[in-house]
C-alpha cells in the first residue's frame, strides 16, 4: 500500500518517489504495490492536462520507471492519451527481473465525479470496461476512486471473477469524510463478499488536503489495516482467500480535532514550502485566531522559520500586547512589535482634506488593518516569508474582515474553520503542550479597532452564527428553513445579506485549506453580482 506524498505537476519527482517506494516494498518482500490515483501527475492536475508537454513528460517518466523498477508488480495512476481522448488511468507494470518492467494492462476510470471540488468531465473520457489482472495467479480487480462509490463498476468487476478489489484514490478530506468513506468501503466489501485494498493520497494541494488513511478491508467488512492520517506510509498486507492480513499494526484513530489540526499543519507546510518561501510571518494580535494560526505555523514549519509581529494601535489593550508576547515566548518564535500609529497618522494627514466634514466610521478602522497589511507584506518581500492571514470561516462568511488589510496574505489557514472550532482547536493544541495563553481563549473576541469593541457588538453569538452559516452555505438552506430551526427572522435576514454581499471579498481572499464539506472555493461557486438573495434581505 503505497500512500506517498505526490506534488501536482512534479512528474519527475513523483516518479522518483514511485521508484523509491517500489524498491522499499520489494526489499520488504512485497509482490505488488498499489499507488494512489494519478500518481505521476498528482491530483488534481486541472488544466495542466490540456498541455501536450505534460503528457510527453508523463510518458518519459513512465519509461524511466520501467527501466529502473525492481522485480515486482506495480499499479501506477496516470493520465493516458489514446487518440483524441484522455483517460484517468491505472496501469499494471510487471518486471520479472530488475529493470525489465513492461505494461501488461491498463484500466480507465469509469465514474468521473463532476460535483463539489471535482471537474473530471472537463478533462477525461469515462472508461467502459472491467479490468482484471492476474499477478501470482490471482484475479485482481482494478477500480479508481469514484468507481467504488457506485455499484455497477464494482459489481461488474466481481462478476468477472475478481477475488480482491484494489482501488487507487484521490479522496480529499473534510470533517465528515472519514467515517463516510470507511462506511462505504465496509458495506461494499460485505455486499460483494470481496476484500478491498484502498490507497489514498496524503498531501496538501492548494485548498485541498488529502488525508491518506488508506485501508485494507476483508470480505466480511472488518478493517484489517488503516494507514496514518496525513503522512507518507508504506504498509504490507497479504491476501489469503477472502481474508486480508496486515503485517503491521494500524495507526491510532484520531479524534476529529486531532485530525483537523494535523491536516491544517500539513497544508501550511506543503503550501508555503512548495511555493518557494523560506518561512511564514503573521500578525499576532493577542486574539484567538492569530494565536491558533501561529501554533499551526510553528508546528508546520518549525519555530525558527516563523515570525510573529504585534502591531499595536491606540485601541490595542495592554492585555493583548502581554498575551501576544507571552505566546511568542512560549513558542520560541521570532517576535517583533511595530506600532502602526505613525503610518496611520501619516495616511490620515494626507486624507484629511478629502475627509473634511465626514464622521469617523469603518474607514478609519479599515485603515488600521491596511497599515498592518503593509508592514506584513514588506517583511514578506524582504525575508521570503509568506504572510499567513488569520481570519476564520465565520468572519469570511459575513465580511467581518478588511480587504487588503487583515485579508492581505498568501495563505488563509483558518479560512474554512468556523469560529467555535477555532476555540476547540486552540484548547486541543494546549493539551499537546501549553502554547496559547488561557486568557486568549477565554476573553471575549474583539478586533480592537475601536474603544471597548467586542465582536458581539455587531455579530450574533458565534455558536448561533456558525450554525446559520453552515445551514445557508453548506446545506443550501433557505431563509424559511433557518427560521424554522428556531432563529429570529430579522437576524437570519441580516446574516444572509452579509453572506451574499461579501462574495466579492471572498473572491479576492487568499486560498486556504478546505476542512468542511463545503468551503468558500471550488465547491461553492456563487455569482458575485446576483440579485437572487435580495428577497431575503
Amino acid at each position: 500500500m503505497g500512500q506517498i506524498h505526490c506534488w501536482v505537476g512534479d512528474i519527475e519527482g513523483n516518479g522518483q518517489k514511485v521508484l523509491a517506494a517500489m524498491k522499499e516494498a520489494a526489499d520488504a518482500g512485497a509482490d505488488l504495490i498499489l499507488f494512489p490515483e494519478l500518481t505521476l501527475t498528482g491530483y488534481p492536475p486541472e488544466d495542466l492536462l490540456l498541455r501536450s508537454d505534460l503528457h510527453a513528460r508523463v510518458m518519459a517518466v513512465l519509461a524511466t520507471i520501467k527501466a529502473n523498477m525492481p522485480a515486482m508488480d506495480a499499479l501506477v495512476g496516470l493520465p493516458m492519451q489514446e487518440g483524441n481522448e484522455c483517460f484517468n488511468s491505472m496501469i499494471w507494470l510487471s518486471a520479472s527481473e530488475a529493470g525489465a518492467g513492461e505494461e501488461k494492462a491498463r484500466y480507465h476510470k469509469q465514474q468521473l465525479p463532476n460535483y463539489g471540488v471535482f471537474d473530471e468531465k472537463r478533462y477525461f473520457t469515462p472508461g467502459d470496461a472491467v479490468c482484471i489482472i492476474e499477478p501470482k495467479g490471482h484475479k485482481v480487480g482494478l477500480l479508481i476512486c469514484e468507481d467504488i462509490w457506485h455499484q455497477q463498476p464494482a459489481e461488474a468487476t466481481v462478476a468477472a471473477g475478481a477475488e480482491i478489489l484494489l482501488i487507487a484514490n484521490a479522496s480529499p478530506y473534510h470533517t465528515k469524510k472519514t467515517p463516510m468513506r470507511h462506511r462505504v468501503l465496509e458495506q461494499q466489501a460485505k455486499k460483494l463478499n470481496t476484500p478491498i485494498v484502498y490507497v489514498n493520497h496524503s498531501c496538501g494541494q492548494d485548498e485541498l488536503i488529502f488525508d491518506g488513511q488508506s485501508v485494507a478491508i476483508s470480505a466480511d467488512g472488518s478493517e484489517v489495516y488503516r494507514a496514518p492520517a496525513f503522512e507518507n506510509n508504506l504498509a504490507q498486507v497479504s491476501f489469503d482467500g477472502r481474508q486480508l492480513h496486515a503485517k503491521q499494526a494500524s495507526a491510532d484513530e484520531l479524534t476529529l480535532l486531532a485530525e483537523v489540526y494535523k491536516g491544517l499543519t500539513m497544508s501550511v507546510r506543503d503550501y508555503v514550502l512548495r511555493n518557494g518561501f523560506e518561512g511564514a510571518v503573521l500578525g499576532l494580535s493577542g486574539g484567538i485566531d492569530s494565536a491558533l494560526t501561529l501554533a499551526i505555523a510553528a508546528d508546520a514549519l518549525g519555530a525558527e522559520n516563523v515570525q510573529a509581529v504585534m502591531m499595536p494601535f491606540r485601541y490595542t489593550s495592554d492585555m493583548s500586547i502581554a498575551d501576544a508576547a507571552e505566546q511568542a515566548k512560549l513558542m520560541n518564535v521570532e517576535y517583533d512589535a511595530v506600532s502602526i500609529e505613525p503610518m496611520f497618522d501619516a495616511f490620515m494627514q494626507q486624507l484629511d482634506p478629502m475627509f473634511e466634514g465626514t464622521a469617523v466610521d469603518t474607514t478609519e478602522e479599515n485603515l488600521q488593518a491596511r497599515s498592518r497589511g503593509v508592514v506584513l507584506m514588506a517583511i514578506s518581500n524582504k525575508r521570503r516569508r509568506m504572510v499567513l492571514t488569520t481570519g476564520n470561516k465565520s468572519e469570511m462568511a459575513v465580511g467581518y474582515a478588511t480587504l487588503y488589510g487583515d485579508m492581505c496574505g498568501g495563505f488563509a489557514v483558518l479560512k474554512d474553520i468556523p469560529k467555535m472550532m477555532v476555540f476547540e482547536l486552540s484548547r486541543y493544541r494546549n493539551t499537546q503542550g501549553y502554547v496559547i495563553p488561557e486568557r486568549v481563549i477565554t476573553r471575549p473576541p474583539s478586533a480592537e479597532l475601536a474603544p471597548d469593541q467586542v465582536d458581539s457588538d455587531s455579530l450574533p453569538d458565534y455558536a448561533e452564527l456558525d450554525d446559520m452559516i453552515e445551514r445557508y452555505v453548506e446545506q443550501d438552506a433557505s431563509l424559511a428553513d433557518i427560521v424554522a430551526a428556531g432563529y429570529d427572522e430579522q437576524v437570519v435576514r441580516r446574516v444572509i445579506r452579509l453572506i451574499d454581499i461579501n462574495e466579492y471579498k471572498r473572491r479576492q481572499s487568499a486560498v486556504g485549506p478546505r476542512i468542511t464539506p463545503r468551503g468558500f472555493a471550488k465547491d461553492r461557486r456563487n455569482p458575485i453580482c446576483s440579485g437572487f438573495g435580495r428577497a431575503n434581505w
